[in-house]
């Protein structure tokens, strides 16, 4: 092997991650023939088209009636999505008849898994015996609230009915609360549809200003008012912004774990040290765990990184498939929902179905159950990391409790920049040949899988499995 051939990934060469999270890269790697990847990508496209048809078949239909033939539209990829007649535990079966191995669960929504027993139990008894819908208070929004709030150590909560909507919620009480009206936000970072949010959701580069200083990208059908833009994992940056602007600042938002990017952890340190610029700013921190949630542990990322945001976001993982979502945080901040200054209403807040099911995701989701699930996690990305070492592939593994991620690029991937370096003809080819051989990741090729309650040992080993055979392809 000549000097040429080997990329070398000194492990001294960038911070260290924060202990809470998962994240090996290799000492060295052999770059991958993309000659190699898009004679592969090529041979997968056309298995998937004819092992598919039904789902093609659909996709036409659907196409009729919903724009993109699908409901939302990150579910759509070309030439069509596969369409799910039904699901159980870990596995779905789509219209081909097909048995998948499903690693995506809803993005952490399935974190119990699907059919779970306990909240179909739950939900069936309100749908049976108590009812759908009251828009009155009810013991059992008043239960699941006092569930959430002990989980996550809130003051006060309100429900949702979607991740958007809590992030919305949270964002205008704290600008109800500070009086200001302005925003900071990381670049790259998801955090659903509201205006203020869409801004710089993976900005293209040439609009986006430079990387230590990046320029706010807004989308033009939005008015999003004023949002500063800082990197992930910049205190320097934060520093300067908070510096000139705190006075018209209301809140800076952010994951505190990156989930819309496969996955991106924090330096150690990082987290804390933001937690103390806003503080000596005078800004307030929300933390959007709509995507980590109980799939970071039992209590949440605050928790598990140790940083307690003023507000937060929760969504997902807490309704075991059910549309629910909530904010809430600390008392003096949540009272301007109290005294009226931020005006929270809703039909469907704490609908019976949904909180039935927050009911049962708490009983379920206990810290035995949860460490269980990422042991098995843990257990997968190890072997995946000897995968990686054996073919010297220029890749490494991310996690974050149950979630994984195997991420195409020799370096750590500590921001929106670095994301943009990944080989994304790789991720596609990985998601791809998972996707043949009965194993569905998220198709945005580059999010996370997620290890719910119902995956085995075994089922993992499937994704191992995979991947084994996909480095042997690659180096053939």
């Amino acid at each position: 092997m000549t000097a040429d051939q080997l990329t070398m990934s000194s492990t001294k060469s960038w911070p260290a991650h924060d202990t809470a999270t998962w994240r090996t890269v290799q000492d060295y790697s052999t770059p991958i023939d993309p000659g190699r990847v898009s004679s592969l990508l090529a041979v997968e496209w056309d298995r998937f088209r004819s092992t598919t048809p039904a789902s093609a078949e659909h996709h036409a239909r659907a196409q009729r009636s919903l724009p993109l033939g699908v409901p939302s539209s990150f579910q759509h990829w070309d030439p069509h999505p596969i369409a799910v007649q039904s699901a159980r535990g870990a596995w779905v079966t789509d219209v081909d008849g097909r048995s998948v191995l499903d690693m995506s669960m809803g993005f952490g929504a399935m974190l119990v898994g699907h059919l779970n027993p306990v909240v179909v139990d739950h939900v069936s008894r309100m749908l049976h015996e108590t009812g759908t819908l009251f828009v009155t208070p009810a013991p059992i929004s008043t239960e699941a609230a006092e569930r959430v709030q002990r989980r996550f150590h809130l003051d006060l909560v309100r429900f949702t009915n979607s991740g958007t909507e809590a992030t919305m919620y949270a964002v205008r009480t704290a600008r109800a609360a500070t009086g200001r009206k302005a925003i900071i936000k990381i670049e790259g970072g998801y955090h659903g549809g509201y205006d203020p949010l869409t801004v710089s959701v993976k900005p293209a580069l040439d609009e986006a200003g430079p990387a230590n200083a990046p320029i706010s990208v807004v989308q033009g059908d939005t008015e999003p008012g004023v949002v500063y833009v800082v990197p992930y994992n910049d205190l320097d940056r934060l520093e300067q912004v908070l510096r000139l602007h705190a006075s018209e600042v209301a809140a800076l938002i952010m994951e505190p774990v990156l989930e819309n990017l496969a996955i991106i952890v924090p330096d150690a340190g990082y987290l804390q040290g933001v937690r103390e610029a806003c503080d000596r700013h005078g800004v307030l921190l929300i933390f959007d765990e709509v995507k980590t949630g109980l799939t970071a542990g039992y209590g949440g990322a605050s928790e598990r990184v140790g940083v307690e945001p003023d507000l937060r976001t929760l969504a997902k993982s807490i309704g075991g498939g059910l549309p629910v979502a909530a904010f809430g945080g600390k008392a003096s901040i949540m009272q301007t929902v109290v005294d009226g200054r931020m005006a929270h209403y809703g039909t469907y807040n704490g609908n019976p179905l949904a909180m039935a099911a927050v009911i049962a995701v708490d009983e379920v989701c206990t810290r035995e159950a949860l460490a269980a699930a990422e042991q098995r996690n843990d257990r997968a990305m190890s072997r995946m990391d000897a995968v990686i070492r054996e073919f010297e592939l220029p890749a490494h593994t991310v996690g974050f409790g149950v979630k994984g991620a195997v991420t195409w690029s020799p370096t750590p991937v500590r921001n929106y920049r670095d994301f943009k370096k990944v080989d994304f003809a790789m991720a596609e080819l990985s998601w791809l040949w998972w996707l043949n051989r009965n194993i569905l990741t998220p198709p945005g090729m580059d999010d996370q899988w997620l290890v719910s309650l119902a995956h085995t040992n075994e089922d993992m080993d499937l994704l191992v499995t995979g991947i084994r055979e996909l480095a042997v392809a690659l180096r053939a």
